[in-house]
């Protein structure tokens, strides 16, 4: 649930019921980090340079997506 993309290992996914700030979940086999969605910047966790820059890369072209999955997951903390 809440998987929005998969870029080679790794996995970009928002947890439904997750906590604030609005936040994503950025996992590889080997690491994972929680990435603000308003800012991109990393909350948690470190990342491979390359996964991070790949899946950042990603999340900066699909912010509305991430958002909007966010809301739809996390109603009790709706992204105005």
């Amino acid at each position: 649930m809440g998987k929005l993309v998969q870029i080679g290992n790794i996995i970009i996914r928002v947890y439904a019921n997750d906590h604030l700030p609005p936040h994503f979940h950025i996992i590889t086999p080997d690491a994972d980090a929680l990435v603000d969605i308003a800012t991109l910047e990393i909350l948690k966790g470190k990342l491979p340079r390359k996964a991070e820059e790949a899946a950042l890369e990603w999340a900066a072209q699909n912010r509305k997506l991430i958002a909007a999955e966010w809301n739809r997951t996390n109603p009790r903390f709706p992204i105005a």
